[in-house]
């Protein structure tokens, strides 16, 4: 799960604004977010295909070194399966399950609580600026011939966070968040870029739930809290 909060998503992106005071709101960024949640509030679930990129760059040396990945996410309410560099992650709202595909491993943790917005997770990635976050309206662009408007996220608790920013690209006509960008101290930064969004799939809940009996000899490793 921390490979998708710091990779993904720090991934893979609807949104009310943070409580600030009145004189700090950007407005134009605000109504932007405001669409976006209006949006994808109407949705059931969501599935999309992503690719996530991280860049380095290397000390004393011009270039940047990039890693690609790509996975899929599927996403119903606080339910989710994630699929990404060799892992499937299922989460069925109280247990989330990592599958390990290399070590034939499953590790069990509790669910990330889905009121906790302040960083990004598989449940709140498309309605990460809810709490935690002040914003600021970028610029208007255009990403492969679509218009776009980007949106800066500042945490407000910049001190205890591994990240910066987080940089939102939005299709401005379908009102849907087509990359996340997050900006690391460290020099560092991951993006998530959606190349298909589905919404309103017909999902079972049974596909959020492990089961161990389809992993033949598998390790279990239970990791949480008793």
């Amino acid at each position: 799960m921390k490979t998708l909060a710091t990779g993904i998503l720090i991934c893979t992106a609807t949104f009310l604004f943070a409580q600030m005071p009145k004189e700090e709101v950007d407005t134009k960024a605000k109504n932007i977010l405001d669409e976006v949640a209006a949006k994808t509030k109407t949705y059931t679930s969501i599935k999309t295909e992503f690719t996530s990129v991280m860049e380095k760059q290397e000390t004393n040396v011009k270039s940047k070194v990039t890693e690609t990945q790509s996975g899929t996410l599927q996403l119903k309410g606080t339910k989710y399966k994630l699929e990404f560099k060799g892992q499937t992650i299922f989460c069925d709202s109280k247990t989330q399950w990592t599958y390990i595909k290399e070590s034939n491993e499953v590790q069990i943790n509790n669910a990330p609580d889905p009121k906790a917005t302040d960083n990004p997770n598989p449940v709140n990635i498309f309605t990460l600026y809810e709490k935690g976050y002040k914003y600021k309206y970028e610029k208007e662009d255009i990403v492969n011939g679509v218009k776009v408007d980007i949106v800066n996220l500042y945490p407000l608790d910049a001190a205890k966070k591994a990240y910066h920013t987080i940089r939102l690209t939005i299709d401005r006509e379908k009102k849907q968040i087509i990359s996340v960008k997050v900006l690391n101290k460290n020099g560092t930064s991951n993006t998530i870029t959606v190349k298909n969004f589905t919404p309103n799939s017909e999902m079972p809940d049974t596909m959020f739930s492990f089961n161990k009996a389809d992993y033949k000899g598998i390790d279990v490793v239970d990791l949480r809290d008793n």
